[in-house]
């Protein structure tokens, strides 16, 4: 049961219970809406059917109840629209508009249609029309900014139906008559208080009730703050609020009921509690939790906790419906507290409070990574060391901050790079976001959200002329594009991260996007380009030392061959490899190096030397306890022996790879040692 019955902007229910969830007045807005949809536009009276869907206007100030009113409409038409209703939000609580790509990509959503990762804004609004062609749907755009937004998402059918709720006319689209929004009618307001006080107050003192209502000029929003007010005091009669809202100061005379009723809520408000509701204008996407505004205000998360439901009862926040605490900061309210906060608090003060509500999302993000990797000593000993109210009990309950917190998440990193410096914290915030999503929910069911926070990086980066910022964001979108099927736009990216790092004189990020470029080809099919690639990015680790790197360089140079069927050159660079894995002691790349040694062998039409490779192989990865690759190799082996005319041979290393991959117990513990003794005296015949 919610709070109120009516919702302004979905943003300004308070937090006393009342009866039931009732939507008060606004008839004659209602049956003015619903003529609406019959009424016939310019198309149908010049005898053409209607090329689009038709658009329905609400249009009222933040919170004089237009999307309760919206969604009340919707729900009394929904009926006729069978393939069911689309909602899109198309401004933050803060008033920055959505862009138009996110709201397509989430009506697709809505759809169950797959939006294509880091497709244009083009492409995503022509998929979702055609998603819509032949469907009859009603389309709920909330808090449009202007007509370019609204424009952009309608369907191109006239059996859809769009509802759009804003502050203003929409110049631009035809044919939209506006239904705008005034007060409430008396009745209804006096309805609207009662579910707060109670019937007691108000019928006791009707005109007292009335001229509340007259002060409060039937705003919603001003209502329910009042309500709540009134509720935390049962003690205080009715005219004493209305006297004192009639009775304010002359400065206040100028300004609107919203602002002054809020103004003689917030004056009596704890001075902590004061304090922390201002600073939530800095919340990411309106939306706080406890932990977010325990780093603002710099007090503990139970304190936070306590102070935020305060502040829900009083209507000054919303609680959301979720399974974690969560808040909303109402949309009208926000240029209240921002002013507030610019007014009462230093520069250095909000910037303080800014810094450390990034740095705990970041150790956050740290503490939701780190539950998942708890194979990891290292990971352990971090997760450990962090603060208990940090730590997540179970992967599972990190996946699910992570999943409810998203949208405030994504707006803490267009938070921590819009004054375009990407200084330390900035760049540990998109890193910690960058590794949750993709150790919780993978990097390609990421991708839409990975590819948001790194063009928020290239978008500063080319900005203020960043060009080792730019060389990074450039591969980590080229990785993403590779990752999800774009290999020529992630070639694209490459090669401008090329050129970016060798602008910004990064010898990693020169020699990354030199091997990733050999990658896009090689994916492309093209290995001759591919080996050549693979081969400069190797220059470039041998010279500055770093043998690991070049020995796998060279085993990417041995696959480029083997491809392109080089046996020779394959080999020799496999062989280069392996020495150099070998001085490195790295034991589980040296058997996958004797392993790619093997198959070139054996494609190469040399299964004498295929056979003694793989059984050095299988020795490797014993020592390096790869379970896995050693039965890999038995079968390969097996494979081999089949084709030598020794099926007995065979049959063991197929045994002895079943066994190793349990899929069958095994028989008799003497199988493996049988099977490699099989192989040594299938070698041995051979050199005879």
């Amino acid at each position: 049961m919610t709070d109120q019955a009516v919702d302004p902007d979905g943003a300004e229910q308070a937090a006393h219970p009342v009866s039931e969830d009732r939507f008060l007045g606004r008839t004659r807005e209602l049956k003015e809406l619903r003529a609406d949809i019959e009424r016939a536009g310019l198309d149908t009276l010049s005898g053409r059917k209607a090329p689009r869907a038709r658009v329905l206007l609400i249009a009222g100030r933040p919170g004089s109840g237009r999307t309760r009113l919206a969604e009340e409409f919707v729900r009394q038409v929904a009926d006729r629209y069978p393939d069911g209703v689309l909602r899109a939000r198309l401004s933050e609580p803060a008033g920055t508009p959505v862009p138009v790509e996110q709201a397509a990509r989430d009506l697709l959503g809505a759809l169950g249609l797959p939006a294509p990762a880091g497709a244009a804004e083009e492409d995503l609004t022509a998929a979702r029309r055609a998603a819509r062609a032949d469907r009859r749907t009603l389309l709920l755009l909330d808090d449009a900014a202007g007509a370019d937004q609204v424009d952009a998402l309608l369907p191109e059918t006239p059996d859809c139906l769009v509802v759009a709720v804003s502050q203003g006319p929409l110049t631009g689209i035809s044919d939209v008559r506006p239904c705008t929004l005034g007060g409430l009618d008396t009745k209804s307001a006096l309805q609207l208080l009662t579910g707060h006080t109670g019937s007691v107050r108000i019928t006791v003192d009707p005109r007292s009730a009335e001229s509340l209502v007259e002060a409060c000029q039937g705003h919603p929003a001003a209502l329910v703050l009042a309500g709540g007010w009134l509720a935390a005091r049962p003690k205080v009669a009715v005219s004493d609020l209305a006297k004192r809202l009639h009775a304010g100061p002359e400065e206040s005379a100028d300004a609107g009921p919203l602002s002054r009723v809020f103004r003689l809520v917030y004056d009596q408000l704890p001075g902590p509690a004061a304090r922390m509701l201002r600073l939530l204008c800095l919340a990411p996407a309106g939306l706080a939790d406890p932990h977010t505004a325990s780093a603002l205000a710099g007090c503990s998360v139970d304190a936070a906790r306590t102070t935020l439901d305060d502040l829900v009862a009083l209507g000054l926040l919303r609680a959301v419906d979720s399974p974690l605490p969560q808040y909303e900061v109402p949309g009208c309210l926000h240029p209240l507290l921002r002013a507030l906060a610019e007014s009462q608090e230093r520069p250095a003060e909000l910037q303080l409070a800014r810094a450390r509500m990034l740095e705990r999302t970041v150790r956050l993000l740290q503490s939701c990574r780190a539950i998942t990797e708890t194979d990891s000593p290292q990971a352990r000993e971090k997760l450990n060391g962090m603060p208990p109210a940090l730590r997540f009990p179970n992967p599972r309950a990190a996946a699910d901050w992570l999943r409810i917190r998203r949208p405030a998440l994504l707006a803490s990193a267009r938070l921590a790079v819009a004054d375009g410096e990407l200084d330390t914290l900035a760049r540990r915030l998109m890193s910690q976001l960058v590794r949750a999503l993709a150790a919780h929910v993978g990097t390609q069911a990421a991708a839409p959200d990975l590819y948001g926070v790194h063009n928020l990086v290239l978008d500063v980066a080319e900005r203020r002329g960043l060009p080792r910022e730019k060389a990074a964001a450039l591969l980590n979108l080229g990785d993403l594009d590779a990752q999800t099927g774009r290999t020529r736009d992630a070639l694209v990216r490459y090669r401008a991260a090329l050129d970016a790092g060798r602008e910004a004189n990064d010898p990693y990020a020169t020699g990354r996007a030199m091997e990733s470029v050999g990658g896009a080809y090689q994916e492309l099919g093209d290995h001759d380009r591919a080996a050549d690639w693979f081969g400069r990015a190797l220059a470039e680790r041998l010279a500055r030392g770093e043998r690991p790197e070049a020995a796998r360089l060279y085993g990417r140079i041995g696959t480029a061959h083997t491809y392109a069927g080089r046996y020779g050159e394959a080999l020799r660079n496999w062989r280069a490899a392996l020495a150099g894995y070998r001085r490195s002691g790295d034991v589980a790349a040296s058997a996958r190096a004797l392993s790619e040694i093997a198959r070139v062998q054996e494609y190469a039409g040399r299964p004498e030397e295929s056979l003694r490779t793989c059984q050095e192989a299988v020795e490797w990865a014993r020592r390096a306890e790869d379970a896995r690759l050693q039965a890999a190799l038995q079968l390969r082996l097996a494979d081999t022996l089949d084709r030598l005319g020794d099926p007995a041979a065979a049959r063991l290393h197929r045994a002895a790879a079943e066994r190793m991959l349990g899929e069958e117990p095994p028989e008799d513990d003497s199988e493996p040692e049988q099977a490699a003794n099989a192989c040594e005296i299938r070698t041995a015949s051979s050199e005879d």
